[in-house]
């Protein structure tokens, strides 16, 4: 579409709408509805400043049902939704309540405003009763002006301010919504856009691009939505007033539900639910703060294509790799030159979309003009409506279409900002449950979201960042749980790093007795085990059993039936703590030996022409002062080793008595043994000269070298073997550049297939090649020998096959594609330097025990099982978690609760044998209305994402993508079936808790793994498939919808984020810099019109041309804006497990692409549907269960 053609005659009104795609889609497959031809022109944001609004043309009813933006309705309802006539909120400006905050309105200080370890925990008040805490009951206030009302829920029809103009509430039009794009009549005016003209086929929403062409690229008459509008409605549910003839999805008004449990009227939830008013947003007080921070200007937003491109991005190939041409990408076809004069075939029923007929009204706010203040014109519906009652869309009288003058027929488009906000839900949670400490004395507290940053107070359940869970109040029967296809999985991470402010888990020390155990379960001591019998006995609160109490552990109880000393004890007060390890709790008998670390070094070709050896042995001179120390003690107890290897391997001895080390080289890698003992393995404080010497020593020594071939399965072999030599256990750093193409046990070929995409046989891209490594993974796992693997790739390296025993063993995978010293090395010290410190537990077993009627039944993550119940691994740091789903066995009570006890027997980094413990209690229901307000959508999307991901090894992606699909329809259909209040079968109705159930799930079904663009690698894949399979909800959470941050909106004297902003295209302003981060990457991306002086500032550079996109830091300049940018991304980087690499993205450059693969809200170039476009989709799915 062209942004540079003349203004039309006909008012702007005749515009498309806001910076929107255009929806062609109404059976989401990117089957074009018949009749509706493709429309030429970008979407419209909006009128002319200063031009006049026409009246609108009759037939037009503007005040059907719709309360303005501001109306101070608080809706009870667990779910939001919008009248069936509703396409989006009015927008002008709120008149009740206070101001809305400036739009950079900071955080409260000292509250970043995300943490990957979701800080601490908010108590919202417990009462000192048992009453239940829970999140707010299925009905609940909601802020004012956050939601349009549905007619039937209004009591009265209030208007504030002038009239409303709705272009938008044209009931009559609603009836007939679809979504179809028409052409339309008038071009975007002249003097809005920028960049050159282009002409692309419309964007379709479905999953497979047919049909649809190349993804819109968003005009310059678009730009941004404006700042007035609040965004997270609650807004669940979703109409559409669509005659039956219409295809199934049409469009989605949204409609706000009640549950039938709650009568009619607006009071706020009874405080029996446990909630204190402090915990959601009042229903008086100001409006939500708008998320967009900048009176956009008109004009503002990017042309381009996106592209997709693997979550984690890779260099791009040096220089002499021959990269003479534009960055791989989608090729750039069919964008340039002047498009094609507009053609409008005839069509009957559906004309031109007036601007707004039924988008949202602008509000009066800069660059708009403000709406048509006419008189409102009720139409078919005097003043107030009836008492209330639901309406069916279908129900609504309507003018005839042929009525209509021309060009105000309807076209039917969702706003996007009237669809459940990411951003908002973050937001509210923040300000509701970010201020207190989260207390875990409650059994099936719902913990504040992974974004809030809170503290926990320990008071008998675990902390939520040690475990989280699905779903905090589970079905009773196993029926009632395969109705809601809710999955109930916990998400445990057993060694989570804890801020400072909270106490670490205490370490009790029974002595040699060890332990108490329940004598049946061997469950340990926990809060919930019941004394009887005068403290004589207790009975296990797992199995019921009764256990005689040992003597030394006897304790008498008060009057309430608790042992007088149940403070002393954390066993008996707290949900986490620690028991030092007997004897029978160690291999073969005896206390291990203290772990060692292993450090492996390809010397080949690739690995010493790059710097890589040079940097490797720089660092490790003064990394190794570094180790984990574990306890308190003076010095690592940590031994070190050194192996380099290329088609053979090299040991040294390093032993203190020595003047220099010295080398032996193994060339026999197809019997691999250790050709030394003493002298491998050595204290590194005894032996620092030594080492020194060495790791001087080896870049000199291989600087000449002509060996471009690698093995890679003796490495390991070798260094399992020195491990076994030692008696202990320990970690392997392998640091490796390429496929192991020698000759050797283990040796690969190259199987890369692009054509296997899409097809049945895709599967074995992400299948190892051979048995071999997961049987020597076996064995690693037997020592406890725990690999972590660097990896350096110029080309293929089949990371599927490669990664099995990192994966196995609980390592790491780092992996630097095209890796160059001046871009890559501070990432790849960075990872290193919080690889070799971090705490680890080696030779681990974790057990996951469960209270009668459920039981864990499937693990997802880094580790491996011999058996049914023992997840076994080699090592565990403090970044890993294993997710555990459990079924039931059995009926659960509403009494007593489920309770689960996931206990980690594991070596410390001192060598010391500990247990450790984490309990937690949950909820149990008989009403399928409590399970849905008791989930967690952060935790479910970590779960179902690693189950599709673990699902591609044996089943095509397309049938993965499917079932993911269908179990959510099937779960938001057994909502809308059984716990919401009845209504049109046009509505969406979404569970509060579950609203974002849709925009996250979609951005799983699009990333990587699932739906791959041309230029995503293989190994790509397969390493964000293992990398995603151990992460902790706050990582999958911000890796799946990034976090963008609007950079000319930071307020360089407060500790604040400026606040975020939704990830899609039409949110950036062309005059703006933002932030985007995936915890894998940083992206900076600099629109074309920014200011010369932040560009100084920031980049030390005089103009937007001179920007250079290599560079892998900022620079360090005086000015408080470069120092305030710089410790932002200070602080994110100290928030994630992994170093992330910056980029630097210049508009309409060719990093552009990657940039905007990560607007996870907008269409991906591999096909992947916009945000809309899937909740379309999920409403059709939804209503096929449902019919």
């Amino acid at each position: 579409m062209s942004v540079n053609q003349q203004a039309h005659a006909g008012p702007p009104y005749g515009q498309p709408q806001p910076a929107y795609q255009r929806y062609q889609q109404p059976g989401y497959g990117g089957q074009q509805m018949p009749g509706v031809p493709h429309s030429q022109y970008g979407v419209y944001n909006g009128p002319v400043p200063g031009h006049q609004q026409p009246a609108p043309p009759q037939g037009y009813f503007p005040s059907l049902g719709l309360p303005s933006k501001g109306s101070p309705v608080s809706l009870n309802s667990d779910t939001s939704s919008l009248a069936p006539n509703f396409i989006g909120p009015l927008r002008t400006p709120p008149t009740s309540g206070a101001p809305p905050p400036t739009s950079g309105a900071p955080l409260p200080v000292g509250q970043p405003a995300y943490n990957q370890f979701g800080q601490g925990d908010v108590q919202n008040g417990i009462p000192a009763s048992a009453v239940q805490m829970q999140r707010p009951s299925v009905s609940q206030p909601f802020i004012p002006g956050s939601t349009p009302t549905s007619i039937s829920q209004l009591s009265s029809f209030q208007q504030y301010g002038p009239s409303p103009t709705s272009a938008q509430q044209l009931t009559n039009h609603m009836a007939r919504m679809t979504i179809g794009s028409v052409p339309t009549s008038a071009a975007p005016p002249a003097g809005l856009g920028y960049g050159p003209s282009t002409s692309v086929s419309p964007a379709s929403g479905s999953f497979t691009a047919t049909g649809s062409g190349l993804y819109t690229p968003y005009s310059s008459s678009q730009g941004p939505p404006p700042a007035s509008m609040t965004h997270g409605l609650p807004p669940t549910s979703l109409s559409q007033g669509v005659p039956l003839a219409q295809p199934a999805f049409s469009g989605l008004p949204l409609s706000m539900q009640r549950l039938p449990s709650q009568g009619p009227g607006y009071a706020p939830p009874p405080s029996s639910t446990g909630i204190g008013p402090s915990n959601y947003p009042s229903t008086t007080g100001a409006p939500r703060p708008s998320t967009m921070q900048s009176p956009p200007l008109s004009g503002q937003a990017l042309a381009g294509l996106p592209a997709s491109q693997p979550n984690h991005l890779s260099s791009p190939p040096p220089p002499q790799q021959a990269m003479s041409g534009p960055h791989p990408g989608p090729p750039m076809t069919g964008l340039q030159g002047p498009p094609p004069p507009p053609t409008h075939p005839s069509q009957p029923g559906y004309q031109i979309q007036q601007n707004g007929s039924f988008g949202q009204v602008r509000g009066s706010q800069p660059n708009y003009g403000g709406a048509y203040p006419g008189t409102p014109n009720y139409g078919s519906q005097p003043g107030p409506p009836p008492p209330p009652k639901r309406l069916d869309p279908d129900s609504i009288p309507s003018p005839q279409l042929s009525e209509l003058p021309p060009q105000q027929k309807p076209r039917h488009r969702i706003d996007p900002d009237a669809i459940p906000s990411p951003i908002q839900v973050i937001e509210d949670d923040r300000n509701n449950r970010g201020s207190e400490p989260f207390v875990t004395g409650v059994r099936g507290q719902v913990p504040p979201l992974v974004t809030t940053n809170f503290l926990v107070k320990d008071q008998g359940n675990t902390s939520p960042r040690y475990i989280r869970c699905t779903s905090y109040n589970i079905p009773c029967t196993s029926d009632m749980a395969k109705q809601s296809q809710v999955p109930l999985a916990a998400v445990i991470k057993p060694l989570a790093t804890l801020p400072t402010e909270e106490t670490p888990p205490y370490l009790v020390d029974h002595g040699e007795s060890g332990p108490i155990r329940c004598n049946r379960c061997k469950a340990y001591m926990c809060p919930f085990m019941q004394f009887i019998e005068g403290g004589r006995r207790f009975q296990c609160c797992f199995c019921s059993c009764v256990t005689e109490v040992p003597p030394h552990y006897f304790q008498h109880l008060d009057h309430t039936g608790k042992r007088v000393d149940f403070y002393d004890r954390p066993e008996l007060s707290l949900g986490s703590y620690e028991f030092l390890a007997t004897v029978d709790y160690c291999k073969n008998n005896k206390f291990p030996n203290p772990p060692a670390f292993i450090f492996m070094i390809d010397v080949s070709y690739n690995a010493v022409k790059s710097g890589l050896v040079r940097l490797i042995c720089e660092e490790l001179k003064s990394l190794l002062d570094y180790l984990p120390r574990g306890g308190n003690l003076e010095e690592s107890a940590i031994r070190v080793g050194f192996v380099t290897y290329n088609k053979v391997l090299h040991f040294y001895n390093v032993k203190s008595s020595l003047a220099q080390p010295q080398m032996m080289v193994v060339s026999d890698v197809a019997d691999m043994f250790v050709p030394l003992l003493d002298g491998f393995l050595v204290n590194v404080n005894e032996s620092r000269t030594v080492i020194a010497s060495l790791l001087d020593q080896i870049p000199e020594m291989f600087a000449d070298t002509r060996e471009t071939e690698t093995v890679f399965a003796p490495v390991i072999q070798a260094g399992l073997d020195a491990l076994k030599a030692a008696e202990c256990a320990g970690k392997l750093f392998i640091f490796h550049t390429s496929l192991p193409i020698a000759e050797a046990p283990g040796k690969l070929k190259n199987r890369d297939d692009k054509k296997l995409i899409n097809t049945d046989k895709e599967k074995t891209l992400f299948q190892p090649q051979t048995n071999f490594y997961n049987n020597l993974a076996k064995d690693c796992v037997a020592q406890g020998c725990c690999v972590d693997l660097f990896l350096f790739p110029n080309q293929y390296l089949d990371v599927a096959t490669l990664g099995v025993v990192t994966y196995q063993t609980g390592g790491s995978i780092y992996k630097y594609t095209y890796f160059q010293l001046e871009t890559d090395q501070e990432r790849f010290l960075n990872d290193l330097r919080r690889d070799v410190q971090k705490e680890v537990g080696f030779d681990a077993v974790m057990r996951v025990r469960t209270s009668t009627g459920i039981r864990a039944t499937d693990f997802f993550g880094a580790f491996y099982m011999s058996n049914t119940t023992d997840v076994e691994l080699a090592g565990l740091d403090c970044d890993k978690t294993i997710t555990v789903e459990f079924k039931h066995d059995d009926k659960l009570s509403e009494d007593s609760g489920a309770l689960l006890q996931c206990a980690l027997l594991y070596t410390s980094s001192a060598g010391q044998r500990r247990l450790r413990i984490h309990n937690l209690s949950l909820n149990c229901c008989t009403q399928l209305a409590d399970l849905y307000r008791n989930c967690e959508t952060d935790t479910l999307i970590n779960y179902l994402a690693k189950y599709a991901y673990r699902g591609v090894l044996n089943n095509p992606v397309k049938t993965v993508r499917d079932a993911l699909i269908n179990q959510c329809a099937q779960i938001l259909a057994c909502y809308r079936k059984n716990c919401a209040s009845p209504s049109s079968a046009g509505q969406l109705i979404l569970p509060e808790c579950m609203k974002l159930l849709p925009v996250y799930l979609n951005c799983v079904l699009k990333s990587d793994v699932l739906q791959p663009g041309p230029e995503v690698s293989t190994d790509d894949r397969a390493y964000i498939r293992q990398l995603v399979t151990s992460m902790d909800v706050a990582e999958t959470n911000v890796f799946f919808y990034p976090r963008l941050l609007p950079l000319t909106k930071v307020d360089v004297d407060s500790d604040a984020l400026p606040a975020a902003i939704r990830n899609s295209e039409e949110r950036l302003s062309k005059g703006d810099m933002y932030l985007l981060e995936n915890g894998l990457n940083i992206f900076v991306w600099v629109g074309v019109n920014v200011q010369q002086g932040l560009i100084q500032n920031l980049f030390g550079v005089s103009s937007f041309s001179q920007i250079s996109n290599t560079m892998s830091t900022l620079p360090i300049l005086e000015n408080p804006f470069s120092k305030k940018v710089r410790s932002i991304m200070d602080m994110l980087q100290a928030q994630r497990s992994r170093y992330m690499k910056l980029i630097i993205v210049k508009q309409e450059d060719k990093f552009e692409m990657l940039f905007k693969h990560f607007l996870v809200e907008d269409k991906s170039m591999s096909g992947g549907a916009s945000y809309v476009d899937f909740l379309c989709h999920m409403h059709k799915e939804i209503r096929q269960l449902l019919s």
